[in-house]
């Protein structure tokens, strides 16, 4: 059943042009991603999906709703957490739940939330002396106060440490097994991968594709690569004349080959008859990044 319906979303600005006719649906119960670079229309989509800003052409619904006409309504079906929460400085943990418990007609027990979220040992602590996971671990409950159907999750992660961060993938998920359905905003390939059912790659406002993450990655051809350091000098053209090869890179003392099918054996076969030995060997299978600079010509990050 699709809970969020977006058609044709465009958003002009004075000088900027920030959503171009944007269309996706969101299934009830899946994580849904929205990938991309910075400044690439992102967070001006979901604030026009969550009633924040106001969008110029197009059609969006939520749950049934128009976040133009309906904003009221919207509040009790979507919690937005968003990229820099604005709370005071002074005030205590449990004081923002109470608060924000107290804009819904039926809100969660913001005790049994706090519990749920890891916050349970900060309640009365100062917003301010939260370390940076940990005010996005109040964002989520915030969010999640008006035991919405919907929860966007705006660049939830960004500034955090990789602990931290892997702490907040793991808090989605549970969020995900309660019933709530999730749109996620992200610039991290990693988290995208980990996180999502399904993914919309947005570049300069447009949607350039949409699909699973493996999908995603599918449309890249099983590109592979193999990072070494050679033990002796390697002639480029040694490795380019193999059928398995495509390209073949430098980056200080390694060498970077990309390619398909039997990439590996066949690089390591080749240094082998020129007694050559390929140090630090790494293989690496092509990303939501390579599938990024396959549909868009440019690196994703």
């Amino acid at each position: 059943m699709k809970i969020i319906e977006v058609e044709n979303l465009r958003k002009q600005y004075p000088k900027h042009l920030a959503v171009d006719d944007v269309s996706f649906e969101v299934a009830e119960g899946e994580i849904f991603g929205i990938l991309g670079p910075n400044g690439a229309g992102k967070t001006t989509t979901v604030e026009c999906v969550a009633g924040v800003r106001a969008h110029d052409g197009g059609t969006v619904r939520v749950a049934g709703l128009d976040p133009r006409t309906q904003r009221d309504e919207l509040r009790h079906v979507l919690g937005m957490q968003l990229q820099s929460a604005a709370l005071p400085e002074k005030i205590k943990v449990w004081e923002a739940l109470d608060l924000y418990a107290s804009f819904y007609p039926d809100p969660a027990d913001w005790r049994t939330l706090l519990a749920r979220v890891g916050l349970d040992a900060k309640r009365d602590t100062a917003f301010k002396n939260l370390s940076g996971g940990q005010r996005q671990r109040l964002s989520v409950a915030l969010a999640l106060v008006g035991q919405p159907r919907v929860a966007v999750l705006d660049e939830l992660t960004t500034g955090l440490d990789p602990q931290a961060r892997r702490d907040t993938w793991e808090l989605i998920q549970q969020v995900r097994e309660s019933g709530v359905t999730i749109v996620l905003v992200t610039h991290f390939m990693e988290e995208a991968e980990r996180l999502c059912d399904r993914i919309a790659l947005i570049d300069a406002g447009k949607v350039v594709a949409i699909d699973t993450p493996a999908g995603l990655i599918a449309r890249v051809g099983g590109e592979q690569r193999v990072r070494f350091r050679p033990s002796a000098p390697v002639d480029d053209s040694l490795l380019l004349a193999l059928p398995e090869v495509r390209e073949v890179t430098r980056s200080g003392e390694q060498m970077v080959v990309s390619g398909s099918g039997n990439l590996a054996p066949a690089v390591t076969l080749a240094l082998a008859h020129h007694q050559i030995v390929p140090g630090d060997l790494r293989i690496e299978q092509a990303t939501l990044d390579d599938a990024f600079l396959a549909l868009t010509g440019r690196k994703l990050s």
